[in-house]
């Protein structure tokens, strides 16, 4: 079988995988890389989901990228604007030469040795092999493949038509029909209001609430800016905004939930009206924050409530029926479709297995160095955005973090760099903060944190500036060596000063 040989290979040609192309091309030019992308196109979930009024659950100056400034009036952008947008930064910065398409990642082996990765790739049938010295992982956190789909009893009685969103028909007619959403978060949200325009009527079925705020679609001060001031200047200005206001909302709300809470349920209840029965439908039972927020454009989910075209029933499935659901109430939903809103499988670094000299790696039992390496994995860094901001926002950072350090391996000579944990610590704290129902059936496959740097999530974007961008490289945890002083894989690698 040959081997295709690579500088840098990455993974994944989505909104990370097409950033990770561009800061390899300005940063380290003259370096060779390939994008292996699972799917047929670019765009990962903005190509692969197709349901009605797809669009961000954050604003585009902070989901867009920092290199390309975002144009369009829209700050909350539908899915097809943003396919749009990744494609044109494709092709305006010449990276979708560089792309292989229908090529699914299943392995990664490291041989410190050779001091080199090889990549098996299914292609077709066939097993393609790649090698490279640097891995980038920007295929995203979920199974592309399946999402989540709970076991619902009486389901095969029901006479309708049953969706999951993350494979949604093409031409799926809902004209005049009745439709029940399963779920309370981002999904359901954008479903209920967008099919309002064609079903007779839209049911969000949830079995507890979670936090809305509502949000402009169009940002008018930075509308203004963009007719007005220079054009990087302008979305830079809006940029640094956006994320000021992100960050200091999320540390109000940690710092201050009951009155984050009391706020933001007061918004609601100024669209609902007085009368509206907001401690069932729209008081969760947790703090803001420890979950994402739901973003509501323009007040749309709240003007279809107030409309009668969409309703909200929070109540527990007890079974399917021939015509609809059956709830723990005794109440029945009838329904004509049955959208399961009820979201994502997590996964890490692709699904591909991962060894490092024979031994095969546990994305679950590993630690998170930086939040972009994994312990005793070398040369490697992976893409894993905010929970409490937009993906991208790390995700340059990820990226241009992965390119200084492909650099200074460069300049000194070197060969591998390994964030080195000796031993587990005593504590061992879930990667993400967070109490979504989506991270917590993935806790067992991803790594872990502790409560101190390097190993610790800090959820922070100002803080990653000044860590990944500009922090020094060389902290006592990441290791370097050169190949012809690789060791057996038992022993301890020696440091860059060491050796330079």
């Amino acid at each position: 079988m040959s081997t295709e040989e690579f500088d840098v290979l990455i993974v994944g040609a989505g909104i990370s995988g097409i950033g990770a192309g561009y800061y390899l091309q300005r940063d380290l030019p003259d370096h060779s890389y390939v994008i292996l992308e699972n799917r047929d196109a670019i765009g990962g979930t903005w190509d692969l989901f197709r349901y009605p009024g797809i669009r961000s659950d954050s604003d585009m100056f902070t989901l867009g990228y920092a290199f390309k400034p975002w144009a369009e009036e829209k700050a909350i952008a539908d899915g097809p604007s943003i396919w749009t947008y990744v494609n044109e930064t494709a092709d305006e910065y010449g990276i979708r030469p560089h792309i292989r398409f229908k090529h699914r990642v299943v392995r990664t082996s490291w041989d410190s040795r050779e001091a080199r990765w090889t990549v098996e790739a299914e292609h077709e049938g066939r097993v393609k092999r790649f090698k490279a010295k640097f891995v980038l992982m920007a295929a995203g956190y979920y199974n592309y493949e399946q999402g989540f789909q709970p076991e619902f009893e009486g389901s095969e009685s029901f006479k309708g038509t049953i969706i999951h969103p993350q494979h949604w028909p093409e031409n799926l007619d809902y004209a005049g029909k009745r439709v029940v959403v399963i779920g309370s978060g981002a999904t359901a949200v954008t479903l209920v209001p967008a099919m309002t325009d064609k079903a007779a009527h839209v049911t969000m079925l949830q079995r507890s609430p979670t936090y809305m705020v509502s949000l402009p679609s169009e940002d008018a001060l930075a509308n203004w800016g963009r007719k007005n001031l220079p054009k990087h200047f302008a979305y830079d200005l809006t940029r640094l905004r956006k994320i000021l206001f992100q960050q200091f909302f999320f540390r109000l709300a940690r710092s201050r939930p009951d009155k984050t809470k009391e706020r933001l349920l007061a918004l609601i209840r100024e669209q609902l009206g007085p009368d509206y029965d907001m401690e069932t439908h729209f008081t969760p039972r947790y703090n803001p924050w420890e979950q994402r927020l739901c973003l509501v454009p323009d007040n749309d989910m709240f003007t279809a409530i107030r409309e009668d075209k969409a309703s909200i029933v929070t109540d527990t499935i007890e079974s399917f029926t021939e015509t609809g659901i059956k709830l723990a109430s005794g109440k029945e939903l009838e329904a004509d479709i049955i959208i399961t809103a009820t979201g994502l499988n997590l996964r890490m670094l692709g699904g591909a297995e991962v060894t490092v000299d024979g031994r095969k790696i546990d994305t679950g039992k590993s630690y998170a160095y930086k939040g972009a390496m994994l312990s005793n994995v070398p040369n490697m860094t992976f893409v894993f955005g905010y929970t409490n901001a937009s993906w991208t926002l790390r995700a340059d950072l990820i990226c241009e973090y992965s390119m200084r350090l492909i650099k200074y391996l460069d300049d000194y000579k070197l060969d591998m760099a390994t964030p080195v944990m000796d031993a587990p610590p005593e504590e061992a704290l879930p990667f993400a903060d967070f109490s979504s129902g989506y991270f917590k059936r993935a806790e067992h496959i991803m790594p872990k944190q502790t409560h101190r740097a390097p190993w610790k999530q800090n959820q922070s974007y100002m803080h990653d500036i000044f860590d990944l961008r500009f922090g020094p490289l060389e902290d006592g945890v990441l290791t370097f060596v050169r190949a012809h002083a690789v060791a057996p894989p038992a022993a301890e690698p020696a440091r860059a000063h060491e050796l330079a």
